[in-house]
């Protein structure tokens, strides 16, 4: 019996500013053998009648496009996102050329992991609060001397490398056991950890509170933890908050006595 081949990884457009652009991104998409496109707050809205004439026929990913307010809500089924951008100074994620990013993500996806690639707008790129969702940074290795690259091209290069990949490689060995846990469930650690953090005094000085936050979202995405690990980790975070609060009663008790 053939083996079935590895679902294609999602492609997430984040605040794309052009019609016209999308229709590109979906006739790259369809080129090769990409079908699951996802928008973050398009800047004109969804749908844009543009974007089919661009798409030359091209249409299926834009019949099908969902859209999001948050690049977190769009990427919260996913297990492996991986963001492509310039390499980000705030963060110490894996930094990855489009062809050995599609080999991860074809073993990824081979082990039936949902996965995905996250683009930034036309203008202003990915956030780093953005960046610090993924597990890795596809940096394209551009001239220096004219590094414009329009959002088009920069799908077309991953969607390229990802269909070599895929049509070179041997069937995935599959391995049973666990993946990586959603970006909804890792969303919530670390939401929780922030929040103990806050209440623990933490972030101080509160400016810095941002760089922090981005810092621990990147340190924990890379352990690549799988639900149960999601789930261990939430216990010690709760059996640590609870903790701090009997040492905070046996402290006031004391004082009281004392008093």
């Amino acid at each position: 019996m053939a083996e079935a081949s590895p679902i294609p990884p999602v492609i997430i457009l984040n605040a794309p500013q052009l019609a016209e652009n999308i229709g590109a991104v979906a006739r790259v998409m369809a080129n090769f053998g990409l079908s699951e496109l996802r928008l973050v707050n398009p800047r004109d809205g969804w749908p844009q009648e543009r974007a089919w004439a661009l798409a030359s026929g091209a249409e299926w990913p834009l019949n099908a496009a969902r859209v999001y307010d948050t690049v977190a809500e769009a990427i919260a089924d996913l297990n492996v996102v991986f963001a492509t951008t310039a390499r980000p100074r705030e963060l110490t994620l894996p930094i990855l050329t489009p062809r050995s990013a599609a080999g991860e993500l074809a073993q990824a996806c081979g082990r039936g992991e949902r996965c995905g690639l996250l683009f930034g707008g036309e203008r202003a790129g990915l956030e780093t609060a953005d960046i610090a969702l993924c597990q890795a940074v596809i940096t394209i290795p551009i001239d220096p001397k004219f590094r414009s690259l329009n959002l088009g091209q920069a799908v077309a290069i991953n969607a390229y490398e990802w269909r070599m990949t895929v049509a070179d490689a041997a069937p995935p060995a599959f391995r049973p056991g666990p993946g990586p846990a959603t970006g909804e469930a890792m969303l919530g650690l670390y939401e929780h950890l922030e929040r103990e953090l806050e209440a623990a005094g933490f972030f101080h000085p509160p400016e810095k509170t941002p760089n922090m936050i981005q810092n621990l979202r990147s340190a924990l995405g890379k352990a690549k933890f799988t639900d149960q690990e999601v789930r261990t980790f939430r216990g010690v975070i709760t059996a640590l908050s609870r903790g701090r609060g009997k040492v905070l009663e046996k402290i006031a008790r004391k004082t009281d006595t004392q008093e």
